[in-house]
Formats: structure tokens, sequence, C-alpha cells
């Protein structure tokens, strides 16, 4: 983790440095500078439209009586995609950009839950019909008594191999 740190906090940095003088050196100083201004300028206007939106769908769904999990991580991905956009470089503008364009974002969606669901399981699953609940029968309240156990972070009740 310290080195991935380490890499997000010096290393592209240094990249997006060298890319831009790169940039500088075929062009001209003027042309770097608009670029760099432009991006941010356009970055800026769609990541704040595209978040207002989200909000606007957020309050919708939480209107609704419905938990708006996508579209708090579309949210996210959205912040993520502004704050790397009014960073001056070009990786982390094409970083933006992508995460501005929704099928880049679908597909990001996707690993990032598919991580947190590889990372967290469920443990003590069970369900509580209630009483008088046969099988023709549905059950009002179902109670799902449940835990998440973080498989890196072993303790005396988790137990990974079960």
């Amino acid at each position: 983790m310290l080195f991935k740190l380490f890499l997000l906090f010096t290393v592209v940095p240094l990249l997006e440095v060298v890319l831009l003088l790169y940039i500088d050196e075929y062009t001209s100083h003027g042309f770097t500078l608009a670029l760099i201004l432009l991006t941010g300028l356009i970055g800026a206007t769609l990541a704040r439209r595209q978040g207002w939106k989200t909000s606007q769908r957020i309050k919708q769904e939480l209107a609704q009586g419905h938990m708006p999990g996508d579209s708090l991580l579309d949210g996210l991905l959205i912040l993520i995609a502004g704050v790397l956009l009014v960073t001056p470089g070009i990786m982390t503008d094409v970083v933006g950009f992508s995460l501005l364009v929704p099928g880049c974002r679908r597909i990001i969606k996707r690993r990032i839950v598919r991580k947190f669901k590889q990372r967290f399981r469920l443990r003590g699953f069970t369900v509580d019909a209630g009483p008088g609940a046969g099988e023709d029968e549905t059950p009002r309240d179902v109670i799902i008594d449940a835990r998440v156990v973080d498989r890196d972070k072993p303790d005396e009740n988790n137990h990974p191999d079960e």
C-alpha cells in the first residue's frame, strides 16, 4: 500500500511534468498553457453538469425509498474525475475524461464492486421466516442476520477457511 501511494504522489506527477515539457518542446509555451487551462475548464464544466444530474438522481431514488448505491458510486467517480481534470497533466486528464464517459464509468464501477465482493464476504447467514410461515404462506418479515468479514484482517471470530 505504501508503495502504491509513493507511485501515486511521486512518480505520476513526475511523469506528468516530463510529458508536459515534451509537449512544450515540440509545440510552444502558449499551446501547452492553453492545453492545461482548456482541459481544466472543459473537465470542470462536464464534471459539474454530470455531478448535478447524479445528485438529482440520488435525491429521486431516496424520495422513492430506494438506496442509491449505483448513483452514489457514479457521484464518487465523477468527483474523482473533476479533481483529476483540474490537476495539470495529460495522463490525469485522460483518466478524468474517461471517468466522465458513462460506458467507461460502468466498466470501472463493475470492477470496483467485484473487488469489494472479493475482499468482503457474508458470514452467519440465517433466515427467520417467523412463526406460522408454511410452505404456501409468504412470510411478512424476513430477518437476515449477517456480518461482514474482512479476509485480510483475521481475528478470533474470522475463520477464512470456512
